[in-house]
């Protein structure tokens, strides 16, 4: 290793020494010829002695004020515009100070023309051959990269991520893509020619451009793209019959490595267009910082990502309660191995077994309770309406006490659209587990719920089922054509939750701000184009129908009416009217004694009478007069 080592610290001094060397030859050389041009290229002997006094000076000051600039530290391959005006600046400041020190070591009767000449040739010759230097660099860069097999490559975008990636492409060897050229929907920018490389024209002739040039790849570098202009640019590469590729956004590119090596393929996220989720991370971190953090559900999708955005923010400990051994299993080995200075403790059980709650809230007493375990699959739920009660409201009244009894300081339950006007058993028993909360809320423990849509890849989201649909052949099954939902990426949302936990004052109902709803049909369509397939060709869709419990439209809450703004853009405060936890103790009496006695019929009637606004589905009432009818005939019998 010393060895190595030794040979780097002389490979660097060699490099130094002729970085220095060649300097001091321009700068002496600068001094030389600003005589010889103010003097027709025939210095008289009158005026020798000028030079001599001078261009020690301004070599000696050269030398100085570059070394102070740092202007002798940078890789001249990489020479930026912002590189050159800090030699220009240096350059003056080195001149100013000659001309000073001229004046008063020299003779009277200095041309003061030379200062100028000399600043102009000086700034020329040292911007200049870092320049020539990277020119040359850059030639031979591409004459060793296109030795190897590449693809014909076109770059979506001609602004600065395009220009960036065109750069990175030819800077970097190991990357097998040869740029033709651009394609950019403005039409100002047909014809001209960015960093060497000419815009071709727009995405609608993407298709032409393709087969006369034989294009293999289309590099899309628009990381500002919204959803639908993703959508159709996709489109355009997928009519051209070519494979199209994504550069990331900001945020990917500052935790990687350079935007060149994170080309990747379109993802569904992209074609969601959602912007970058701003965090204030310090109050984040004031509520999660050397704590011990107790997340239900922690295996789950929405639970195991809480985990891991959790540990980003140094808690004392995550308390990870789940009642799936496996699935707890595999999260405790990744939280091991992605954060192993933050202690993760795997606890089986269920919320809705008191005593176990209470055990674990003994054993690690948690700070921060984020409640996301439930059961959320709607078309089951109306099948079980029983198990949906006990498990989503009575178990998230067990932990929302057992919480508030162990000194828990913040509750954030996870929450859902389904919520709002529920039409199905899973969204009213969500909706009656906030009225728990907000009726629980006295000033000790902070009792906030968090609402949000269908998040993309979840174990309850359409995503995977659609994947599994296309790699069998198809088709892909939609309930509706005008079917449409929320949408956003398990780590939005869970960041969004965190947040909210920090703003929440106790008592509330956070609600997300999910963007535009999205035609499930549409998703399908572009799951499908991704795939490299065409829809209604190579795959079918086939509509089947809607299911119990569903309705066409989610909403959040009717987001503008019934919310107020909170200092988050993208969350907003739900400003319904909540219960006295006497008048909820008395309806969870009652569901307890209906959920004993398994009557249906009952259970639509006091939820109808808890919530509102709840619609019970047709399925559910069919069902209900069923069994009223089967209950008549017995006892006529």
């Amino acid at each position: 290793m010393r060895k190595t080592w030794g040979l780097k610290d002389r490979f660097e001094a060699m490099r130094r020494a002729l970085v220095w060397a060649a300097e001091i030859g321009l700068f002496a050389i600068s001094g030389v010829v600003a005589f010889l041009l103010r003097f027709d290229l025939s210095l008289p002997s009158a005026y020798r002695i000028y030079l001599a006094y001078a261009l020690p000076i301004w070599i000696l000051v050269k030398i100085a004020v570059f070394h102070v600039a740092k202007l002798d530290r940078g890789l001249w391959r990489y020479l930026s515009v912002g590189d050159l005006s800090r030699i220009a600046y240096g350059n003056l400041t080195a001149s100013v100070v000659s001309c000073i020190l001229i004046k008063v070591i020299a003779p009277r009767g200095f041309p003061r023309s030379i200062y100028i000449l000399d600043l102009m040739i000086c700034f020329l010759a040292t911007s200049g051959l870092r320049l020539i230097l990277r020119l040359m660099l850059e030639v031979t860069s591409n004459a060793r990269s296109t030795k190897g097999v590449e693809k014909t490559t076109l770059i979506y975008g001609a602004g600065d991520a395009g220009i960036t990636l065109l750069r990175e492409i030819r800077n970097n060897p190991r990357l097998s893509y040869r740029v033709l050229g651009f394609l950019d929907d403005r039409p100002d920018k047909k014809g001209l020619r960015l960093a060497g490389a000419p815009v071709l024209g727009g995405g609608d002739q993407a298709e032409s451009l393709v087969t006369r040039h034989n294009v293999e790849t289309i590099l899309i570098a628009i990381p500002s793209a919204s959803g639908v202009e993703m959508t159709r640019i996709l489109e355009l590469c997928h009519k051209a019959g070519v494979e199209c590729k994504t550069v990331p956004g900001l945020a990917e590119v500052i935790e990687g490595s350079g935007l060149a090596s994170q080309i990747r393929e379109v993802a569904v996220e992209d074609l969601l267009g959602r912007t970058p989720v701003r965090l204030e991370e310090d109050q984040i971190r004031g509520t999660l910082e050397g704590k011990v953090v107790l997340v239900t559900g922690a295996a789950g999708s929405i639970g195991s990502e809480l985990c891991r955005q959790i540990a980003r923010f140094h808690p004392a400990g995550i308390v990870g309660f789940e009642i799936a051994e496996s699935p707890l299993f595999e999260i405790d080995r990744e939280m091991r191995q992605m954060f192993p200075q933050v202690p993760f403790h795997p606890e089986i059980g269920s919320i809705q077994n008191r005593a176990r709650l209470d055990d674990v809230l003994r054993q690690h007493k948690p700070s921060v309770v984020y409640h996301a375990a439930a059961y959320k699959h709607v078309p089951l739920m109306e099948a079980h309406v029983f198990e949906a009660i006990e498990n989503n409201v009575f178990g998230t009244y067990n932990v929302a006490v057992a919480a508030a009894e162990h000194g828990v300081e913040h509750f954030v339950m996870i929450s859902s659209d389904k919520a709002v006007r529920p039409t199905n058993i899973m969204g009213t028993t969500k909706r009656v587990a906030e009225l728990v909360l907000l009726a629980l809320q006295n000033g000790c423990t902070k009792y906030v719920a968090v609402r949000f849509g269908n998040v993309l890849g979840s174990s309850g989201s359409v995503i995977p089922i659609f994947k599994k649909q296309i790699a069998a052949g198809g088709p892909i099954t939609v309930t509706h054509p005008e079917m449409r939902r929320f949408f956003m990426t398990i780590p939005e949302a869970c960041q969004l939750v965190l947040q909210a936990s920090a703003i929440g004052k106790g008592g509330q109902i956070c609600v997300l701000d999910m963007g535009q709803p999205v035609k499930i049909v549409d998703l399908a369509r572009n799951l499908i184009l991704l795939s490299g397939l065409k829809p209604d060709e190579d795959i079918k869709i086939e509509f089947t129908g809607m299911r119990p419990g569903e309705k066409l439209y989610e909403e959040l809450s009717t987001l503008l009416e019934d919310t107020v703004p909170t200092e988050h853009e993208k969350i907003r405060i739900f400003i319904g009217d909540g219960m006295l936890e006497r008048d909820i103790q008395g309806w969870l009496d009652s569901l307890h004694e209906i959920c004993e006695t398994r009557d249906t019929g009952r259970l639509v009637v006091a939820l109808k009478e808890i919530v509102l606004d709840y619609s019970p589905s047709t399925h559910l009432l069919k069902r209900v007069i069923k069994a009223r009818d089967r209950a008549v005939a017995v006892a006529s019998d």
